[in-house]
C-alpha cells in the first residue's frame, strides 16, 4: 500500500472516531435530563455550544502549527486529548464538571481538523481531491451514527456514563498509528514551485490571514459553509431529542434508527458527491458550489417537512431525502476551500475557515435551540433549522453563478 493511500486510510479511521467522540452525547440526551444532573435543554445547549467555542478558539494556534511543525505529530497529540477528555465526561458530578470534559474534546479535535485536510491535500493531486475528501469525510455519517447507536445502546444497558467510557478508548490507538504517517512538502502535489512558495510562506500568519480576506471565493465559500453549519449543528444535537420527545419515538429506536439512516445516507450522499464534483469539474470549475449550492437548497423545504409531518412514513422519508442532500455537498465544499487557496497556508485557511463557521454556526445554534425550546417548545425550536439550510445553499448557489471560484 502507497503512503498517499495508507495516509487516507489512517486519517478517515481518526476522523470517523472524531465524530463518534463528538456526538455520543447527542444519543443520551433525555437520560442526562432525567439523571441526577438534571440537564435542562440550555444548559444540554451549552454543551454543544462550549465545545465548539473552544474548538473554533484553538483552531488558528494548531493551523499555525500545521504550516510550519510536524503535522503527523500534532494529529497524535490531537487525537490523545480528545480521547481522555471524552472518557473523562462519564465521571462527570455536575453540569459544571460535564462541560468543562466536553470542551477539553474540543481542544484534541481543533489539532486534528485544521491540520488533516491539508495533509490529504499534499497526499493527492487537485483533480483526485473531490473522491479524496468524499472518502475522508464518510467518516462523518458514520462516526456520527455510530456514535448514537453506541450511545444509545450502552445508555439503555449500562448507563449514560458508559458511553463516555467506550468511545474514548479506540483513540489511543490510532493517536500511535498517527505517529507514523508520512509528512511530505507542503504544496508537492500541486504545480507550483518551492521557490514560487517560500516568499509567501515568509510573510508570516498576518499575511496569510490578509490573503484569505482578501480572497472573495473563500469568503463566500466559508459564509454559505457557516449557515450550513448553523443547521447540521442543531439538527445532529436536537434531532434525537426532537423524535423522543415530540414524535414519542423511544430511545433505542430514535437512537439506532436515526444512526442507520445517517450511516446509509451519508455513504451514498458523500461518495456520490465528490464523484459528481470532480466529474463536472471538466465542464464548470464552480462545480464543487453548484453540487453543494443545489443539493442544500431542495434539502432545506424537505428538512422543513421533516420537523412539521406528524406522519411517521412522511418525517421518515423526509429526513432520510434531506440527510442525503446534505451529506452530498461535504467533500465539495472542503474541496473548494483547499483547492482556492495557495498551498502553503492550507492549514491556516482551514483553521480560519473553522473558526467562522464555529462562531457563526454551530456555536450560537444549539444553545439558540435549547433556549427557545424552554421558553416555547422544541417543536417551534427546530423550525430555525430549514431556514439556515435554505440560506447557505443561497450563498453557494450565488457564488458558483457568478463564476468566481478559482
Amino acid at each position: 500500500m502507497n503512503v498517499a493511500r495508507r495516509g487516507l486510510i489512517i486519517l478517515s479511521l481518526i476522523n470517523l472516531f472524531n465524530y463518534v467522540d463528538r456526538y455520543i452525547i447527542a444519543a443520551i440526551s433525555e437520560s442526562l435530563r432525567h439523571s441526577a444532573l438534571h440537564i435542562s435543554d440550555l444548559q444540554y445547549g451549552l454543551l454543544g455550544s462550549g465545545f465548539i467555542v473552544v474548538y473554533m478558539a484553538t483552531a488558528p494556534v494548531f493551523g499555525a502549527l500545521g504550516d510550519t511543525r510536524s503535522r503527523p505529530r500534532l494529529i497524535a497529540l490531537g487525537v490523545t486529548i480528545w480521547s481522555v477528555a471524552t472518557a473523562l465526561g462519564g465521571l462527570a458530578w455536575s453540569f459544571a464538571s460535564l462541560l468543562a470534559a466536553r470542551t477539553m474534546v474540543g481542544v484534541g479535535e481543533a489539532a486534528y481538523g485544521t491540520i488533516s485536510p491539508s495533509l490529504l491535500a499534499d497526499y493527492f493531486r487537485k483533480e483526485f481531491r473531490g473522491r479524496v475528501f468524499g472518502v475522508f469525510f464518510l467518516a462523518i455519517p458514520v462516526g456520527f451514527g455510530l456514535g448514537l447507536a453506541i450511545g444509545g445502546l450502552m445508555d439503555v444497558h449500562f448507563g449514560w456514563r458508559s458511553a463516555f467510557f467506550v468511545a474514548g478508548i479506540p483513540g489511543l490507538v490510532l493517536a500511535a498509528l498517527a505517529l507514523k504517517l508520512h509528512d511530505p512538502p507542503r504544496g508537492i502535489q500541486d504545480d507550483v514551485t518551492p521557490s514560487a512558495r517560500a516568499p509567501r510562506a515568509r510573510q508570516g500568519v498576518a499575511a496569510a490571514y490578509r490573503a484569505l480576506l482578501r480572497n472573495r471565493p473563500y469568503v463566500l465559500t466559508v459564509l454559505g459553509y457557516a449557515a450550513y453549519t448553523f443547521a447540521l449543528g442543531g439538527m445532529a444535537l436536537y434531532i434525537v431529542k426532537f423524535l423522543e420527545r415530540v414524535r414519542g419515538v423511544s430511545e433505542g429506536q430514535a437512537s439506532v434508527g436515526f444512526a442507520a439512516i445517517v450511516i446509509a445516507t451519508g455513504l451514498i450522499g458523500i461518495a456520490l458527491g465528490g464523484w459528481l464534483s470532480d466529474r463536472l469539474l471538466k465542464v464548470t470549475k464552480q462545480s464543487y458550489l453548484w453540487v453543494s449550492g443545489i443539493a442544500t437548497l431542495i434539502a432545506a423545504p424537505l428538512a422543513l417537512v421533516g420537523v412539521t409531518a406528524a406522519t411517521p412514513a412522511v418525517y421518515w422519508t423526509a429526513i432520510v431525502l434531506a440527510q442525503l442532500l446534505l451529506f452530498a455537498s461535504t467533500g465539495p465544499v472542503n474541496s473548494a476551500i483547499v483547492n482556492v487557496v495557495a498551498p502553503e497556508i492550507r492549514a491556516t485557511a482551514v483553521a480560519v475557515s473553522i473558526f467562522t463557521i464555529h462562531i457563526l454556526g454551530d456555536v450560537p445554534s444549539p444553545t439558540l435551540i435549547g433556549a427557545i425550546s424552554d421558553a416555547t417548545s422544541l417543536t417551534k425550536a427546530v423550525l430555525i433549522i430549514p431556514v439556515a439550510l435554505l440560506v447557505s445553499g443561497a450563498v453557494w448557489t450565488y457564488a458558483a453563478k457568478k463564476g468566481i471560484e478559482a
